[in-house]
């Protein structure tokens, strides 16, 4: 089960016909299991009650691993990791070094994982706070900031958006510490369903294998946030 209208992942194209990132890697991985798959389309708010009421095998919907939920629910190793990333302005990434950030002038969006991360480990950086991650990503681009750091996902399309002006570019590698940026989007299942758990594992990792990862994520996402 899944959402529709949330793109790159899940979505409708011109003809209506549903598509995206999780779809076709749900496909794959029905491939993988020789099983036939029917993806249920729920608002995201229906997801869980839909589950629990066996309306569904299993959500791919980018459901966070929330203690809350882990009372009944089990989730698959992660299908996409969601590093931390820099980005720096157009011309500068060659000159950035992401161990020495001594003075410069790093842009945070207040209050999340990435502005704690950047104030707890980045102790020589000047760590500006801003209000909304519009804000710290604009400071970059207009040249008050020397570096923003975020989430690689949301970047990789700001940086290909109109709203970017084509300003900046990745710098440095990803960051994966964990604590902060190591859980990634998974597959939920109901706790008791532990073979269905394992075979979606399995399918995950035969399709990294096959190939077919690599060539679903360079199509959704052509500029890579890793």
């Amino acid at each position: 089960m899944a959402t529709d209208d949330h793109p790159p992942f899940v979505f409708r194209d011109l003809d209506g016909r549903l598509t995206g990132f999780n779809v076709d890697l749900a496909r794959a991985m029905c491939q993988q299991l020789n099983s036939s798959c029917a993806l249920r389309i729920r608002s995201f708010e229906d997801l869980l009650p839909a589950l629990r009421e066996d309306e569904g095998n299993a959500i791919i919907s980018g459901l966070a691993r929330d203690p809350a939920l882990a009372e009944d629910l089990a989730f698959t190793d992660d299908y996409l990791k969601l590093p931390a990333r820099f980005v720096v302005r157009q011309g500068d990434a060659a000159g950035f070094d992401e161990g020495n950030l001594n003075g410069l002038r790093i842009a945070v969006a207040n209050g999340t994982r990435h502005d704690l991360f950047a104030r707890r480990f980045f102790p020589q950086a000047v760590i500006v706070g801003h209000e909304t991650t519009i804000d710290a990503r604009n400071a970059v681009r207009d040249g008050s900031a020397d570096a923003y750091f975020g989430d690689g996902l949301s970047l990789s399309f700001w940086l290909r958006g109109d709203t970017s002006q084509d300003c900046c570019e990745f710098a440095g590698g990803p960051w994966l510490e964990p604590g902060y940026f190591s859980e990634g989007l998974s597959i939920a299942v109901r706790k008791e369903d532990e073979e269905k758990l394992e075979a979606l594992n399995f399918a995950l990792r035969q399709v990294h294998q096959s190939g077919t990862y690599r060539e679903l994520y360079l199509r959704y996402f052509p500029l890579s946030f890793y």
